[in-house]
């Protein structure tokens, strides 16, 4: 294992900027995810650090070798991708094989490896098939043991999951982050699926429009967005974002008025910039139904989920926002309801789209 670092990467296709002066430090043993749009840049990064694509600025380092000018097979990862990419006339072992067989390995290490691989994924009865007699979730279990025989220092996946229905890709998800658990090796998994990013990462790197938002573990993520894009982007339902129409203060601390209504935060109003242009962010788990609360409005819509009820309220300035309430709900459309903000859950965000938090 080793830590993969990247300085500065920039990535062009003609004059169209790709990717621009990216840095990070995946620390080894970690289970990174680059989270973004499509078009954000997370796919060509990842092929970037693979050497499937070519780095016009900037330096990889993976350990302590730079590997922005080798060739792949010189760099020590391995890459599972989205379409599986096995081979339609070998077997699942000889695809499991193949690679080894290429650099000149050992026959009875390949078979060790490959035996070893097997077992890990529970595949061991499927080694005697072809890709055409597996199921999807079996051929994305085979590219992930023809990466894990090569022993790599990283494990590189660009979309693996993509290609499964739901209810095998959570199943699947679950297997992926159990093999992390045992091997420990390094994985830089790429999605736009912020539901497996939430699940599998150690830290996740948000990208957006070229650049990275911000890099955090899960909660960091959810729980502090950097910006006004990852606050809407991480979270489901989405954070609720309310124009601020003024700010008083009470006790050093920002109380806006947005939606028509006073809400209270814990956001210091000393490290707000002044002007307009203010939205306050706040999370539907943190605006719950609850009898006395200091905001009020009319019930349009509800989401019955079984264990929370989502609750779409009008505020009386006519803005819509996402509730929660308990999963056995009483509440109807048309119904007035009180709610009460988590203070210490309220965001700010300026006209840049950047984030104030509570202390």
């Amino acid at each position: 294992m080793a830590d993969i670092v990247l300085s500065d990467v920039s990535k062009s296709y003609g004059q169209v900027q790709v990717l621009d002066s990216v840095s990070m430090h995946i620390k080894s043993g970690e289970f990174i995810v680059f989270l973004g749009p499509s078009g954000c840049g997370k796919s060509t990064l990842l092929r970037m650090i693979a050497g499937l694509e070519e780095v016009n600025g900037g330096q990889i380092h993976i350990g302590d070798t730079r590997v922005d000018q080798l060739p792949p097979n010189q760099r020590g990862v391995a890459m599972v991708f989205q379409n599986y990419a096995l081979y339609p006339h070998m077997t699942v072992r000889e695809n499991m094989s193949f690679g080894l067989q290429n650099v000149g390995t050992d026959k009875a290490e390949i078979a060790r490896r490959v035996d070893d691989a097997a077992r890990m994924l529970e595949i061991g009865a499927l080694l005697e098939r072809r890709p055409s007699q597996l199921s999807g979730g079996q051929r994305q279990r085979v590219a992930i043991g023809r990466a894990i025989v090569r022993e790599p220092k990283a494990f590189l996946l660009d979309e693996p999951l993509s290609n499964l229905d739901a209810s095998l890709r959570v199943r699947t998800r679950v297997e992926l982050a159990q093999l992390h658990q045992r091997i420990g090796t390094t994985m830089v998994f790429v999605t736009h699926d912020q539901t497996e990013a939430m699940t599998l990462a150690t830290r996740i790197v948000v990208m957006n429009n070229r650049r990275i938002e911000q890099i955090g573990t899960p909660m960091e993520v959810y729980s502090r967005p950097a910006s006004r894009f990852v606050a809407a982007f991480v979270g489901s339902p989405a954070m609720n974002f309310l124009p601020v129409s003024s700010i008083a203060e009470s006790d050093g601390q920002a109380v806006v008025n947005a939606g028509g209504v006073s809400i209270a935060t814990e956001i210091p109003i000393a490290n707000l910039p002044s002007g307009n242009g203010l939205t306050l962010g706040v999370r539907p788990d943190a605006l719950k139904v609850t009898a006395g609360g200091s905001i009020s409005g009319v019930v349009e819509i509800m989401e019955r989920l079984g264990d929370r009820t989502l609750v779409h309220v009008r505020l009386p300035d006519g803005s819509l926002v996402v509730a929660e309430d308990g999963g056995k709900s009483a509440l109807e459309p048309g119904a007035t309801v009180s709610l009460a903000a988590a203070r210490s859950e309220m965001h700010i965000f300026d006209a840049e789209g950047i984030a104030y938090h509570s202390s």
